[in-house]
């Protein structure tokens, strides 16, 4: 029925029509008016169909100037409609004009009929307002009690929702709550933007302080499930605990292949596996092997169905929330040294210049030789090669080197950063914070998987097959313009941005100049966030017009159904209709992923900043300035991975003015400057946990607080929040 009236509503210039109206287009008798209302009622939450107020009457969105989407909200109020269609441009949504949406829901919004509003630089945007609440993000947040003096509420921890939420007092929590306690708050419906959203206190975390809260609201928050159903560790456990003769039948045997992996040093989900071998003079044979998920985790089982709703796993600070139960993700799936393991390879006849002649796609059993971390590879490759698998390593990662180098020349972006991974004690507290490059261990890993990805993604194309892609969209024009405004801004040369061998170039030159990383993050925030979609659209970042996920099966769902397409018979692969639904969906469950990561960092990194401020010797750290406003500017430390304001109010040794032009501030006595790319001393002043924003100030030493401070002309357009977005994730 969905279908049929799906069709009906595409057919060029029908009338509006209401429910009563369907059922007789349809020809469908009047028992089934109920049916009708109920997949009336699915199409309209799926923003497919709208209903518009003349005669409850229904329409595709479009033809009444709706556009469905999600809308994400910032710290400030301001919406952004992210269309459900990709060909359909954001839409701005005012402050005032949100009506009762909340960050992530799924709305209906109108497009202002006049036209679009002229922003910076001569830039324009087309602005909205929400009509209708489509389907809510979320029936419950978490958030800090606070006591009014007539009422409770709940300050919520995410700083996109800008509303308290009134509360009850709390009943039969098992413990009493105190103001100030973490707690669970289950939303009703938010009828008017004009009164604040109300609620109900389901669960009372605990004073935040108090040891594992921390982690606990952040899990709250994205709804992450603790456990697996009894019914998901039946179907796993009963597997046996080894791969059996039988099931190495029809498969490539591998098992005497010096095949390896490289995974971080506390991983224990190995889902990857590398081997090269001379395949004749001047030629290589490469097999990049990925765990056969798909040969345990079957479509309609228990097992499927929950990886399905997890989407995938979940990597927070303290702990990882698996998208598979461990009995599959860390011991039978896994490809774990001197055991019998079942693989999906691709294997690859290369030049000695790294170029593809030849792909094949084959189920393979294997036997790792050997498993090393990134620190044992990186060793590795800076030593001579000591016997056979260590001379394949140098082999490899020369051919990764040559492929890397040949991947940047057809277009691909580096847009790498330092990362920065937190170790915690035993109390949960942080440890030390470890920096984690993108060396040539990591690199040699990264090249083979981009490889496989492109070649599995090619195949799927040639043979036609409906499957889900890893997209990256370019650039929307209009940003990019103004980016290239700011960059030149600073009399720095640039191109056409949308060539992209000029982004090169600017990129290139950007990593030799002081202000360069700065510049960078400024780009970094004018791309698109990769995606899942069942249409190969390509990748922007990567410079691929064929590009999937197939090398995580473990962890991404994404990577388990092109596995099943790939290799299934046809009667076992999805529906089209069906794996949209699905890469809507694990696009989703990948940013909450990706955000709660965020947050679990986060409020380690604030209970770490708050005891430095308690503490008689603050630590200083070596910061850059990425952005100037009128009330400070903006550092962002490396060492915490973390970007905080330096307020003018605590720039006591001068009065400091905003120069609007150069945007930088000078002092009226010293003529000191603070402009975007100065590197500064600094130390952690205030720590604002409710914002989650954290104020630097100066670090007091004897001799010059600021390298490159000094009162230069310089014209600075250079706009940014202070916050460094998710770099490789976010277009990965």
């Amino acid at each position: 029925m969905e279908q049929k009236i799906l069709e009906l509503f595409n057919r060029p210039n029908h009338p509006p029509m209401n429910a009563r109206e369907l059922l007789a287009r349809l020809r469908l008798p009047r028992d089934r008016s109920g049916e009708l209302a109920r997949v009336l009622a699915r199409l309209e939450r799926s923003g497919q169909i709208a209903r518009i107020k003349q005669g409850d009457r229904y329409v595709r969105p479009l033809e009444a100037d709706l556009v469905p989407g999600r809308i994400r909200m910032n710290r400030q109020g301001v919406g952004f409609l992210q269309p459900d269609d990709p060909k359909i441009p954001a839409v701005r949504i005012p402050q005032d004009a949100t009506a009762t949406a909340m960050h992530g829901d799924h709305v209906l919004v109108r497009r202002d009929s006049g036209p679009p509003v002229r922003g910076r630089l001569g830039a324009t945007e087309t602005t909205g307002r929400v009509v209708r609440v489509l389907e809510s993000a979320r029936s419950r947040l978490v958030g800090t009690l606070q006591r009014g003096r007539q009422f409770l509420y709940v300050i919520p921890d995410d700083p996109r929702i800008s509303h308290d939420i009134y509360v009850p007092p709390p009943k039969d929590m098992g413990r009493v709550a105190q103001a100030g306690d973490k707690v669970v708050v289950e939303l009703r419906e938010w009828k008017s933007r004009h009164t604040n959203p109300e609620g109900e206190i389901t669960e009372v975390l605990g004073a935040p302080d108090a040891e594992g809260v921390d982690m606990l609201s952040v899990i709250r928050q994205y709804n992450l499930p603790l456990h697996f159903p009894k019914r998901v560790l039946q179907e796993a456990h009963a597997f046996s605990r080894e791969v059996m003769p039988e099931e190495v039948n029809d498969r490539v045997d591998c098992r005497s292949h010096p095949v390896i992996t490289i995974d971080p040093e506390d991983s224990k989900d190995f889902d990857d596996a590398i081997c090269l071998q001379r395949a004749g003079p001047d030629r290589w044979k490469l097999e990049v092997h990925i765990a056969d998920v798909s040969h345990y985790v079957r479509p309609g089982t228990a097992l499927d169905e929950e990886a399905a709703r997890r989407g995938n796993s979940t990597y927070l600070v303290d702990r990882v929330i698996p998208m598979l139960p461990e009995a599959l993700s860390n011991e039978l799936c896994s490809l774990k040294p001197q055991v019998d393991r079942l693989t999906k390879c691709v294997e690859f006849l290369l030049s000695a210049e790294g170029e593809v002649h030849k792909t094949q796609f084959y189920p393979a059993v294997i036997r790792s030789q050997y498993r090393y971390n990134y620190k044992e590879a990186l060793a590795v490759l800076q030593r001579p090669p000591i016997d056979a698998l260590e001379r394949m390593m140098h082999d490899l990662s020369a051919l990764a080197q040559k492929i890397r180098r040949a991947r940047f020349k057809a277009g691909s972006l580096n847009l790498d950063f330092p990362e920065s991974r937190i170790r915690l004690d035993e109390q949960g507290r942080v440890l030390r914070i470890e920096k984690v490059s993108n060396d040539i261990s990591h690199q040699l890993v990264e090249e083979c998987m981009l490889l496989a990805n492109e070649a599995v993604a090619s195949r799927l194309m040639a043979l036609n097959r409906p499957a889900i892609y890893r997209i990256h969209e370019p650039p929307d024009e209009k940003r990019l313009q103004e980016y290239r405004e700011d960059v030149l801004g600073h009399r720095i040369n640039c191109g056409n941005l949308s060539n992209r061998h000029e982004v090169q170039k600017l990129l290139d030159k950007l990593d030799t100049l002081p202000i360069g990383q700065a510049l960078k993050i400024g780009f970094l925030k004018s791309l698109m966030r990769a995606r899942y979609a069942v249409e190969p659209l390509g990748h922007y970042g990567l410079a691929k017009k064929k590009y999937t996920h197939f090398t995580s099966p473990i962890r991404r769902y994404a990577d388990l159904i092109v596995h099943r397409v790939l290799f299934q018979e046809s009667g076992e692969r999805p529906a089209p209709g069906a794996l949209k639904v699905v890469a809507d969906h694990i696009s989703e469950t990948e940013r909450s992923s990706d955000d709660a990561e965020r947050d679990s960092k986060d409020v380690k990194m604030f209970a770490f900043l708050l005891a430095q401020l308690k503490s008689t010797h603050p630590q200083r750290y070596p910061g850059l300035v990425t952005d100037v406003r009128n009330f400070g500017f903006f550092v962002d430390v490396s060492d915490l991975g973390m970007s905080g304001l330096v307020p003018l109010s605590g720039l006591s040794d001068d009065f400091y003015q905003y120069d609007s032009v150069a945007s930088r501030l000078v002092g009226r006595r010293t003529r000191r400057v603070f402009k975007l790319g100065d590197k500064v001393e600094v130390q952690v002043a205030k720590v604002d946990t409710f914002k989650r924003q954290v104020d630097y100030k100066l670090a007091q030493s004897a001799g010059a607080q600021v390298k490159n401070a000094r009162p230069q002309a310089q014209r600075a357009r250079f706009k940014g929040s202070g916050v460094i977005p998710q770099r490789a994730k976010d277009t990965r």
